[in-house]
């Protein structure tokens, strides 16, 4: 079968293949096992009309991301589809980092953390949005002043909870807050 059909075995019939959900799991673990030989057919994935496909390359990216595509996964969060968002905001609310890629900083993933934890439509992506912002709270004021607002207003109590987690006193907060040197 051509590649980019479903059902066949190179790079991009994979990517399409996350878009079936019989055949989503074996897709991804083949294309995560593929590596850096992946990528491109993931990278190429983000821009397919099915959301699925577009929030499993998301999902992809978060393990394989390289400094090429970090730009284009941070973009996806303001994809159309709400589980795009939420898979496209999951990696850069993470600390770990991927290879030779470490989590990017504020000056490319607060801004649309920002936007998404004000005005998502979505209580999902404004929570994961939380974890974005959250990452910040210790050295961006907007970030302390968002999570402060969305702990006060969000019309999600799950949301609240969230930004409380990582405001002064929450667990989150406690957790990451620098230390002084002894």
């Amino acid at each position: 079968m051509p590649p980019g059909q479903r059902g066949g075995t190179g790079n991009d019939a994979l990517v399409s293949c996350l878009g079936d959900p019989q055949r989503a799991v074996a897709a991804h673990r083949e294309l995560l096992r593929r590596d850096s030989a992946a990528v491109d057919a993931i990278r190429a994935g983000l821009g397919h009309p099915d959301p699925a496909v577009r929030a499993g390359g998301c999902r992809l990216l978060d393990h394989l991301v390289d400094g090429e595509s970090m730009g284009q996964l941070i973009a996806m969060a303001d994809d159309a589809d709400a589980r795009v968002r939420i898979a496209a905001l999951h990696a850069p609310a993470r600390d770990r980092c991927k290879g030779d890629t470490c989590a990017p900083g504020a000056d490319q993933v607060l801004g649309p953390g920002l936007r998404r934890l004000a005005a998502d439509p979505d209580p999902h992506v404004r929570a994961m949005a939380a974890e974005v912002v959250g990452k910040f709270v210790h050295t961006e004021a907007r970030a302390l002043a968002a999570l402060d607002r969305s702990h006060a207003q969000d019309p999600s109590p799950a949301v609240r909870e969230k930004a409380g987690w990582f405001l002064p006193g929450g667990t989150v907060h406690e957790r990451t807050r620098p230390r002084l040197p002894r």
